[in-house]
């Protein structure tokens, strides 16, 4: 997946005060150390109100994974595991994750 990774990107959107966005953020971190050809881009909705609304944003934390081609591939508001960052970003690839026992 290391190479496949690429243009993928991570979107955080966070709030002032909130705890569980700075636990989102340290996870998405972590994420972009071990794939560092991901784009990350936090935005604060207060900062970004008209991207916030575009995205229907109506809780923070979200995270939104995003193809190489900008489309949305999958949204999940609180705090993911590195596990789960790392199946979405393997979903927004073209080589998505082969289940156990499956034939490439």
């Amino acid at each position: 997946m290391d190479h496949s990774a690429q243009g993928v990107q991570l979107e955080l959107y966070t709030s002032s005060f909130c705890a569980a966005c700075r636990q989102t953020r340290t996870v998405l971190h972590h994420v972009e150390r071990m794939l560092p050809q991901l784009s990350l881009v936090e935005r604060d909705i207060a900062a970004h109100p008209d991207l916030a609304e575009r995205d229907s944003i109506v809780a923070t934390p979200t995270v939104i994974i995003r193809s190489p081609d900008g489309a949305e591939v999958r949204r999940a508001t609180g705090v993911p595991s590195v596990a789960q960052v790392l199946h979405a970003v393997a979903l927004a690839t073209d080589d998505p994750p082969q289940e156990p026992g499956s034939r490439a």
